[in-house]
């Protein structure tokens, strides 16, 4: 240990040993470097235990730059096309990782998300990475002018004293969502002590709450779920909806919160595919004797469609339905409006949208243009991805790119 007087000299420092952090270090070290991981809680990898529901959805096999929300769109194409999922696979391969592929191109793993760390752990050891947990930054500071190509440039003092020094320091922390699993705003401030702007951050992937005046109308509905289509900000998803006590999740609710901004509504058609006015006529005009209400749940889940039907409605036979009333009502279920008064939180966030500007960084290498030898890599930096593994690559792709780098 440093005596807190003179910084002990690494290549590289990484800050945070989640996903990024620990594979930026594994190829950086790879490279020769030598490197040392600085994570704050009291074991790494922690989000990417928890993720995909234990299981680690750890990529997607259909990314592009179109599946990432930033200021600039383009920015991530260059990290992600010059380190593929493709790439990431053969990784998990080699590492021998039972693996399983879903819908929409999502790969998990078959037993535990453990496999992923554990494999981002070795890689790491086999490089001859440093890892400390429980460590707290205190301060980063820039370092006076160099006399030296190899002269390092950055000064990182922990949480009692320690001392360290750094010729290239990797910004992993991630963002604020999952607070209770050591989130921090640690990476934002790094970055603006350097000069660099930050694009607000807020919640992503993350579930919408009804205003207090609708909640008690939907709240029965919670557990209830359905496929739905939902459009909001230019994006449209087409996935499963979930009532909640509160508001709305699932993922079509989840993605479609990257595009929401407060104030907007989200539009949702319950019923994909249909067109539930025409079918309700030409059932009227055939006499038909059902009622409004168990035509609809025909198709969706009884409570829902009992709570989508007006009272003058629900009992009585489409044949004795007002064309007008049944046209209202088809609006109702494939047009509705769903006016969230606010999301859920970073709590209940799966990701930190903003972030570092992409603007004051390269995409090819990740550094940052005012701060030579500053890097953010992951979920600090203003790429977030849609649900399904992408943020994941996001991970992956922008550490290689900061690790054949520094």
């Amino acid at each position: 240990m440093a005596d807190g007087r003179t910084p002990r000299g690494w290549d590289v420092v990484v800050l945070g040993g989640g996903a990024a952090g620990l594979f930026c270090a594994a190829v950086a070290a790879g490279r020769g470097r030598r490197v040392l991981v600085l994570e704050r809680n009291a074991r790494v990898g922690m989000k990417v235990l928890i993720s995909g529901g234990g299981r680690a959805n750890f990529t997607n096999r259909r990314v592009t730059a179109d599946n990432f929300v930033s200021q600039n769109p383009d920015f991530a194409r260059s990290a992600l096309a010059r380190y593929t999922p493709d790439d990431f696979l053969a990784l998990v391969e080699r590492h021998r990782i039972p693996w399983v592929e879903r819908k929409h191109g999502q790969l998990f793993c078959r037993d535990s998300a453990k496999a992923i760390t554990e494999m981002l752990l070795e890689e790491c050891h086999r490089a001859r990475v440093e890892i400390r947990t429980g460590c707290r930054v205190a301060d980063v500071a820039r370092l006076a002018a160099e006399v030296a190509d190899a002269a390092p440039r950055f000064g990182v003092r922990l949480e009692g004293g320690e001392a360290l020094a750094c010729r290239s320091l990797v910004v992993a922390t991630g963002g604020l969502s999952y607070e209770r699993l050591g989130a921090s705003d640690l990476g934002y401030r790094i970055a603006r002590q350097h000069g660099l702007a930050i694009v607000p951050p807020r919640p992503g992937l993350v579930p919408l709450l009804w205003t207090r005046a609708e909640r008690p109308r939907w709240d029965e509905l919670a557990g209830v779920a359905t496929p739905a289509r939902v459009e909001c900000g230019g994006a449209r998803f087409e996935e499963a909806l979930l009532f909640t006590h509160g508001g709305l999740s699932g993922p079509a609710i989840l993605q479609i919160s990257n595009y929401w901004r407060l104030g907007e509504s989200v539009r949702i058609d319950l019923l994909p595919g249909a067109d539930l006015r025409d079918e309700l006529l030409q059932r009227k005009a055939r006499g038909d004797t059902a009622s409004a209400a168990a035509v609809l749940a025909e198709r969706l889940p009884r409570r829902l469609a009992e709570r989508l039907v007006p009272a003058p409605l629900a009992v009585r036979p489409l044949a004795q339905c007002a064309a007008a009333d049944l046209a209202a009502l088809a609006e109702v279920v494939q047009r509705f409006r769903f006016q969230p008064a606010e999301d859920a939180g970073y709590d209940k966030a799966e990701v930190t949208l903003g972030g570092v500007d992409t603007a004051e960084l390269s995409s090819r290498t990740l550094e940052a243009r005012r701060a030579p030898g500053l890097y953010f890599i992951g979920e600090v930096v203003d790429v977030t991805g849609w649900l399904g593994g992408y943020n994941f690559q996001w991970a992956w792709a922008s550490a290689h790119a900061a690790g054949e780098a520094v």
